[in-house]
């Protein structure tokens, strides 16, 4: 038996060492999508639609460390009200975070591969409906069906989620979670894998039509860095989001490895810090003030950071 982890009947205990990892990385979360709300909130000049985009996904990543870090905080052992609070506020902010993050991609897309601000701007509506709408309805009916209370930290590290005593719980933590970080994985990829490829068709154009300005280093430095940063978004949104996917899995499969004290750390420390802490980090730079000009790589939106 693990001196991380240990179950004891239904109940995996959460010893003190994992209570402080997680705590110090909802205090990383905090900090870090408090930043992004405050730089918007104080700065005018930077309130542009991908910024906002930022803001709003940073919310719903400021809601999730602090929930979690109640929740572990709390050390709850069983169906209390509070209990079902944090459980409920978690599970709206962790599903909207997918949506938010899934909604950045697309409006990237919109706007750099379709070459269309005006209905990009246009998706932000239908975004708010979504990312924040589906989540609620999602909660709200998980909560009146009491789905939503004490899960022995059978998935979780410490914190409230699906009732470990409800006999469709897997169902229910598709539905409130894990169908839609399934689906960020594959769509994730898809749009940056895109946008890439349109970027990479915009640069032979300049060589072909202007070869001097195509050759220039400056420009250069341009499309390198937009490459590598299209290329990490998903890979790093994959690698720190994967590993409670593979515990979901193995919680499935009822496999012992699920307590495995590697899994369980890197479950708390990498996986938990991603909310607010690097989600703001990898998107920034991503975002841009210009339209992408087939002809003219200079105006390409890739900058270092262009917002």
């Amino acid at each position: 038996m693990s001196n991380h982890m240990m179950a004891i009947g239904n109940e995996t205990v959460v010893y003190l060492s994992e209570q402080v990892i997680i705590l110090c990385s909802c205090a990383l979360s905090f900090l870090g999508s408090s930043l992004i709300i405050l730089t918007y909130i104080c700065w005018s000049d930077l309130r542009t639609t991908p910024r906002k985009l930022l803001v709003f996904l940073s919310v719903s990543d400021w809601l999730s460390a602090v929930s979690y870090a109640y929740g572990v905080w709390s050390a709850f052992k069983g169906d209390s009200n509070d209990c079902i609070i944090q459980g409920a506020i978690s599970t709206f902010a962790n599903t909207s975070s997918f949506f938010w993050t899934v909604a950045i991609a697309i409006y990237l897309y919109v706007f750099i591969v379709r070459s269309n601000q005006r209905v990009a701007d246009s998706l932000v509506l239908f975004f708010h409906m979504v990312s924040w709408g589906v989540p609620l309805v999602i909660t709200i009916a998980a909560v009146s069906l009491g789905k939503i209370g004490y899960d022995a930290s059978e998935v979780s590290v410490g914190w409230c989620w699906i009732r470990v005593s409800a006999t469709d719980r897997v169902l229910w933590m598709l539905v409130t979670g894990k169908i839609w970080e399934f689906l960020a994985y594959l769509i994730l990829p898809i749009l940056y894998i895109l946008i890439k490829r349109h970027i990479h068709t915009a640069h032979a154009a300049l060589s072909e039509y202007r070869p001097i300005l195509a050759n220039r280093p400056q420009t250069h430095s341009f499309s390198s860095m937009a490459d590598v940063k299209l290329t990490l978004i998903p890979i790093i949104f994959i690698t720190l989001r994967i590993w409670s996917t593979v515990r979901f899995i193995l919680v499935l499969a009822q496999s012992p490895f699920k307590l495995h004290p590697v899994l369980m750390t890197l479950h708390v420390s990498v996986d938990d810090v991603y909310f607010g802490g690097l989600s703001p980090v990898i998107h920034i730079s991503s975002f841009c003030k210009y339209g992408l000009c087939p002809l003219d790589f200079t105006c390409v939106c890739m900058h270092v950071l262009c917002v």
